[in-house]
């Protein structure tokens, strides 16, 4: 029986993706190198750290990670510290709510860092239904590895076979299934080409899903 909802953040609860596709392609911009979309798109829900380890040697960038994941991190904070108009992915709030009132625990698991993560939750309202989030930056490996949905099972108490893991993409789903939890795919068209087969329901809206279906799994 499901007894724990862990969410993704980027292209789950906030439609995130494209913005660091804006990010990091214009930080390829001005490192003079060119990756084509359907490349750029295998680092979707993959941390910003593990994405620039296997650029830097690619590309022979004179950089080390930490500088580049910091400028990133900078450009992405100041997006959402001025953006006014930002909202949460269709569904994700009255999810999260009517999930929270049928005695769901909810966590996050992100490979954003966790000042990332406590803001685009206090900027939606949203902070006070969870009641843990599991950061990929402090963790040794990122998704595909299973560490972080893992590491937010024992937060939640909870063996991983009572957990439900909502990601968008085929990283994120990959590390779900490897840790032994269930896992509902969401199509989300901005989250770029991803490959959800290995999900146990995919769904194109968050709106799908409610918490009748939740508790069939």
């Amino acid at each position: 029986m499901i007894q724990a909802l862990i969410f993704d953040l980027d292209g789950v609860i906030i439609d995130s993706e494209p913005i660091h596709f804006s990010i990091e392609q214009q930080m390829f911009k001005d490192l003079k190198i060119k990756l084509s979309p359907e490349e750029h798109s295998i680092y979707v829900g993959m941390s910003s750290e593990n994405m620039w380890e296997d650029i830097i040697p690619k590309y022979g960038l004179p950089f080390c990670s930490q500088e580049l994941v910091q400028k990133k991190h900078w450009h992405y904070l100041q997006y959402l510290s001025r953006a006014k108009n930002l909202r949460p992915i269709e569904g994700i709030p009255f999810l999260v709510r009517a999930a929270y009132k049928n005695g769901f625990k909810l966590l996050v698991a992100s490979s954003s860092p966790h000042e990332i993560i406590e803001i685009v939750l206090r900027k939606f309202k949203l902070a006070e239904y969870f009641s843990a989030s599991v950061s990929g930056t402090e963790l040794p490996q990122s998704k595909p590895h299973p560490g972080i949905f893992l590491k937010a099972a024992k937060l939640a108490n909870t063996e991983p076979a009572n957990c439900l893991v909502i990601e968008d993409a085929e990283n994120g789903v990959k590390a779900a299934k490897a840790a032994g939890m269930k896992c509902v795919g969401f199509s989300n068209p901005n989250s770029g080409i991803q490959n959800l087969k290995g999900a146990d329901l995919i769904i194109h809206s968050i709106t799908e899903l409610n918490t009748e279906r939740i508790k069939e799994f």
